[in-house]
């Protein structure tokens, strides 16, 4: 039999209806910032097999990797549901991202059939471990992150486990304020169950079922004729996450190839870095999730998403990886991991649709958390905060400034400062955007956000787990990329910086520290020597730049109010192209890649250039994306040649002989050891 149409679109948009009326119900319910104000947290609807249905305007880190979570339950308790029950998962490495995203599902019956199911992921403030609000820059191993929960049965056929829930609530912070965030949860999970009793009453299971399997399967022809129009091939590109041994800067590699083989597409991961005992690791579902996010962002942004979607995609890596985490490692870079993968599969995808794709974004969440308890009225007290950055260009017009990207989805980019200083003894001193951190380009790069926030506390424990605070966000064809993240406190007039930027647990505060939140700009799209001089002169008057800045990346000579100087900046601009520096590239049996626990590629170069050893550099070959890789000195390389091995050549999309745009991204480190 036929399905009318009109059927289909009222049944799709009525169990897309009850997701918008969960998020309603936890907006209006929650107990903590995060949730109430930050919305960090996501609804959807699953089906008997466990498949995504519906989804609303949900954070996509978190809903597309939910069908692996619910997936964990189902492989415990499929054959013992019943109605009533609510099931709780935080593992990540059983489904899961990071252990503060906790997921509840409840399963529904229709005529004693299991029919669909609520499904809640919610960011806990805190889930225990060794630092306030559980994301430590420092953890050796996940028993460090937190409570670790695999599924369990908490509400068994209406009757709570009250063992399970004390459990629970004896090993978090603030617990009072949990257990209303958990409650929330489940008034969600109560207010879907009842809608879809309403909506089982107006059009009957079966039809309601017909409907839900006809929208995932034009949900996924939609995807799968976008990616047939690209052309069949593998593409591949490598990209860095923020990684320290024994003090020194020491990245881990996220390598990825993609295959597009008519409408079908797979991303291979394998030969990323192996996971350490450090947080820069993440679950198998969040690099899946970051796969999809890129591919749907980029070619299908309009489509729904369900499991339709995902139906196209295959994603390959090695388990034991920091793209597929196992026991004991951390798990907390989940979401630095996710934007990683995003960011290379980008890049990839730059090399075959480079009209579709934008600059690189801040490639960061950026999470920011001071906890302890106030001396001055006896009560414990947490501050999370994650300062959106900037957004990349692209072909039609410069980034979004200080808005998350695309996997962050419609959580809040700036929570209500009112409500953080009512509740939260802080005082919020500066909330602005950071001058100059946009990529240059013909299309530059959105500004990251700079946040400063002052401790009023008596005393606080300062956490950062960050990312881009070296190798920062990518410009595009030739676009430079976008000022690196930084954090720092301001103590009596000095300014104090951390050893490992990015990685800081429980740091000591004192009353009267200000927090320093810098978050990275987005990356440049095109040459910024053919930005619009008039465009460069309108962001000095705006504050986005200093005339320093103009002059030294856009070539272009003004005031402080604009006022363009025509004829100076034409001659500056010559200057500035006749400055480049422009290698050859070759090949070379020298070892491809150095590092301890890390990973990071060598390019190597005659000593006599005067690029120093251990200088983080990028290329710009044929393809948009560029390649970053760190100078080693080879006497035997000619003047002005960079020598690489096949696979850094591939990924330029460049042969020997080749000119490529060399550009310095960071100087050398100092002696004593460290990024700078």
């Amino acid at each position: 039999m036929s399905l009318n149409p009109i059927d289909l679109e009222i049944v799709t948009e009525g169990l897309i209806s009850i997701v918008r009326e969960m998020r309603q119900t936890i907006f209006r319910t929650a107990h903590s910032p995060v949730i109430a104000d930050a919305q960090d947290f996501s609804c959807a609807l699953f089906n008997a097999d466990g498949e995504m249905v519906a989804q609303g305007r949900d954070m996509p880190g978190h809903v597309i990797a939910m069908p692996a979570s619910v997936k964990e339950i189902f492989a415990d308790y499929r054959d013992e549901f019943r109605p009533g029950d609510i099931y709780l998962v935080n593992d990540p490495y059983r489904g899961g991202s990071h252990l503060n995203d906790v997921t509840l599902i409840s399963p529904v019956f229709v005529e004693e059939e299991l029919f669909l199911f609520p499904c809640v992921r919610m960011h806990w403030a805190d889930i225990g471990g060794m630092t306030p609000g559980s994301v430590s820059g420092k953890a050796t191993e996940i028993l460090q992150e937190g409570l670790r929960v695999p599924p369990i049965r908490l509400v068994d056929a209406g009757q709570p486990n009250i063992a399970a829930t004390r459990i629970l609530f004896a090993n978090v912070r603030m617990a009072d304020e949990r257990q209303g965030d958990l409650e929330s949860s489940i008034a969600a999970c109560h207010t879907a169950q009842r809608r879809l009793r309403e909506l089982v009453d107006r059009y009957g299971r079966d039809l309601i079922l017909r409907c839900v399997e006809a929208n995932m399967d034009r949900t996924e022809r939609r995807l799968r004729d976008q990616i047939r129009d690209l052309p069949d091939g593998t593409y591949h590109y490598e990209d860095y996450l923020d990684l320290y041994t024994d003090g020194e800067y020491d990245a881990a590699l996220v390598r990825c190839a993609l295959t597009v083989t008519g409408d079908q597409l797979v991303a291979d991961f394998r030969g990323s870095s192996p996971q350490v005992a450090a947080v820069v690791n993440s679950s198998l579902a969040m690099t899946t999730a970051g796969v999809f996010i890129a591919v749907k962002s980029a070619l299908d942004p309009g489509g729904l998403v369900n499991h339709g979607a995902f139906r196209p995609l295959t994603v390959h890596t090695d388990p034991g990886t920091v793209v597929h985490v196992t026991y004991p490692a951390p798990a907390n870079a989940h979401s630095e991991v996710r934007k990683r993968v995003i960011s290379a599969v980008m890049a990839a995808l730059s090399q075959v649709a480079p009209d579709l794709i934008a600059a690189d974004q801040f490639g960061t969440t950026f999470q920011n958390l001071i906890g302890g308890v106030d001396e001055h009225t006896g009560q414990p007290y947490l501050y999370y905060d994650y300062p959106a950055g900037g957004n990349g260009g692209f072909l039609g017009s410069d980034g979004p400034s200080a808005m998350n990207p695309v996997d962050l989805g419609d959580i809040s980019t700036i929570q209500s400062v009112e409500r953080l200083e009512t509740e939260i003894p802080i005082l919020v001193e500066a909330c602005e955007l950071r001058t100059g951190s946009g990529g240059a380009g013909r299309h530059r790069g959105g500004l990251g956000a700079r946040r400063a926030t002052r401790l009023l506390a008596t005393s606080g424990a300062y956490s950062v787990q960050t990312d881009r605070t070296t190798v920062a966000p990518y410009g595009l064809s030739t676009g430079a990329p976008g000022a690196p993240t930084a954090t720092y406190l301001r103590r009596a007039g000095r300014r104090i910086d951390f050893d490992t930027p990015g990685k800081v647990a429980g740091h000591r505060m004192r009353e009267g520290d200000v927090l320093v939140m810098e978050s990275a700009g987005g990356g440049g799209w095109g040459d910024p020597l053919t930005r619009d001089p008039d465009l460069v002169a309108a962001d000095v008057a705006a504050g986005y730049l200093t005339t320093d800045q103009a002059l030294d990346r856009y070539g272009v000579v003004c005031d402080d109010t604009g006022l363009l100087d025509e004829a100076a900046t034409g001659a500056a601009r010559d200057q500035a192209r006749a400055a480049r520096r422009w290698y050859q590239v070759t090949t070379t049996a020298e070892p491809a890649y150095t590092g301890q626990r890390g990973r990071r590629r060598l390019v190597y170069t005659n000593p006599a250039d005067g690029l120093p050893a251990d200088t983080l550099i990028e290329l710009h070959g044929t393809h948009p994306a560029p390649l970053r890789a760190w100078v080693r000195h080879d006497p035997g390389v000619a003047r002005h040649q960079a020598a690489l091995d096949d696979d850094g050549l591939r990924i330029l999309g460049a042969q020997p002989g080749h000119r490529c745009l060399l550009r310095v991204l960071r100087d050398a480190p100092a002696p004593t050891g460290g990024p700078r």
